[in-house]
């Protein structure tokens, strides 16, 4: 029991011991770390106060270096400013001196002004004192001449101009005796050239059966009827329509003659139409010839949707189909020009389906190549120029133009289409018997002597007549009065010999005719 007491106080003794030293060892620990943590707290503001004793050195250095750059731009920027602005004065001082001499030179001229303002009108009231001083010794000489010659200003300026008359007159007959004589040297050549004039016209039945149709009457008392009192009929129908009328001695038949098949043809019809009538007037004239006109323009459109049928051609603008309707009265070289276009179009349209080439573009090139005939008595230019402006007008395609562009070489050929159509064209052109070459001479001289009328400021139209030996020409009574008619007369038939070659002497017939009417109401 002791013992347990003893080994009970021994352990409790231990214990407590223990906890003693572990109360004196941590309060040991507690007092090291405290120890510790004021060491490192102390180092810790130690450092801290060193980083801001550098921060504020790095702060004043930075501060001083900021000073002292700002020190330098401002330096720099009053350098600068000075240095400019003392360009500046150097530049207005410069340009107050330009200013300064130009107002120099501006004074100087001034006064040069002045003065030459002055010298000059001195100059001027010494020019007026000389022109006057002129004047009277011109008057006194103009004086001694009249009294020296005994005639006076008038009297010897007339005999100037009858002394120069005198004078032209003479220079006049010397002239046309040097005209006669080169006429008189010409003579052989002229001759030869009325001599195959005269052979190309020999060949009658071609001309004829191209430049005259004939009427049938039912009796010869129409012919009367047709002539008219005092032929005024005959000479309203001749007026009209361009035609000549031939009226012989063939029984119950008139024979109407005219190089221009539109022409003829619309007389042919108004006379079938008045004989048929019975009403035979110059009034009733004038009606039936504005319907026949209306039918033949009926007849060419007819024609030319008939040639485009045939042709199988679609799609032409219906402009162009009565171009080609007016082609049937269109001849070249004796061949009819709307036959050799159909004729072309199928060559060129047959050739092109055996070569693998569109046919149908080759028939419409063919049928179109020579649209501009039916132009070339109201246009200038060539039948080619006027076609291409035609093609291109109503929009036709590249090729089509191309190749009415190239049927006559005027441009090199550039494709297979236009060389079939040149192909076709000359084939159609070359076969026996297609064209006369006397005809188309014939035509064109006539065409041009129409024209040659026309082109005179006054003349309304003009009509060649009997085979081109004569041209009727209706003139504006309000332009070209009585006494002017021979003028124009005479001028006519200068230019017509001057620009035109033709057999024998051509008959030019002025004819001025005024008319008025009224109606009674």
């Amino acid at each position: 029991m002791d013992t347990l007491i003893v080994v009970l106080y021994c352990m409790i003794a231990f214990i407590a011991s223990g906890v003693i030293c572990g109360f004196i060892a941590f309060k040991l620990g507690v007092n090291y770390r405290k120890k510790i943590a004021e060491a490192e707290i102390g180092s810790a503001e130690e450092q801290a106060k060193k980083i801001l004793n550098d921060a504020i050195r790095d702060a004043d250095t930075k501060k001083k270096e900021t000073i002292i750059e700002a020190k330098d731009e401002l330096h720099k920027l009053r350098t600068d400013a000075d240095r400019e602005i003392k360009e500046r004065r150097g530049e207005l001082s410069r340009q107050e001196r330009r200013i300064v001499q130009k107002e120099e030179t501006l004074d100087k001229k001034m006064d040069n002004l002045e003065l030459k303002e002055e010298q000059l009108q001195g100059k001027l009231k010494s020019a007026e004192e000389k022109l006057q001083e002129a004047d009277t010794i011109k008057k006194s000489q103009i004086d001694n001449l009249e009294r020296i010659s005994g005639l006076t200003a008038e009297q010897a300026k007339d005999q100037l101009l009858d002394s120069l008359q005198d004078e032209l007159t003479h220079e006049k007959a010397v002239k046309i005796s040097n005209y006669e004589q080169v006429l008189k040297d010409e003579c052989d050549e002229k001759a030869r050239e009325y001599i195959s004039l005269a052979i190309a016209r020999c060949a009658a039945d071609q001309v004829s059966e191209a430049t005259v149709s004939v009427v049938n009457l039912p009796n010869d008392e129409m012919k009367g009827r047709i002539i008219g009192r005092e032929g005024r009929n005959i000479r309203a129908i001749e007026t009209l329509t361009g035609v000549d009328l031939i009226i012989d001695d063939t029984p119950e038949a008139i024979t109407l003659s005219c190089f221009d098949p539109v022409r003829r043809e619309i007389a042919k019809i108004t006379l079938e139409r008045l004989i048929q009538d019975g009403r035979i007037h110059p009034t009733r004239i004038e009606e039936t010839v504005e319907k026949a006109k209306r039918d033949v323009d009926q007849r060419i459109k007819a024609e030319g949707e008939r040639a485009v049928m045939e042709t199988n051609v679609h799609g032409v603008h219906h402009e162009i189909v009565k171009l080609i309707g007016r082609l049937r009265f269109r001849t070249s070289y004796g061949q009819n020009v709307l036959n050799h276009s159909i004729e072309v179009a199928h060559l060129a349209g047959i050739m092109a389906s055996e070569l693998g080439v569109d046919a149908n573009l080759a028939r419409r090139a063919g049928l179109l190549h020579d649209i501009g005939k039916a132009l070339t008595h109201e246009i200038e230019g060539s039948h080619v120029e006027i076609g291409v402006d035609i093609a291109r007008k109503f929009k036709e395609s590249a090729e089509v133009i191309h190749a009415i562009e190239a049927h006559h070489n005027d441009v090199e050929i550039k494709t297979v289409v236009a060389a079939l159509v040149q192909a076709a064209d000359a084939i159609s052109a070359a076969r026996p018997a297609a064209r006369r070459e006397n005809l188309e001479n014939y035509i064109k001289r006539l065409e041009k002597l129409e024209e040659i009328a026309c082109s005179f400021e006054g003349v309304e139209k003009s009509f060649a007549i009997q085979a081109g030996r004569e041209i009727r020409i209706m003139v504006r009574p309000e332009d070209i009065k009585d006494e002017k008619m021979i003028i124009v007369a005479r001028e006519i038939v200068t230019k017509i010999e001057d620009e035109l070659d033709y057999p024998g002497q051509i008959k030019v017939h002025l004819i001025r005719e005024s008319r008025t009417i009224e109606y009674a109401k």
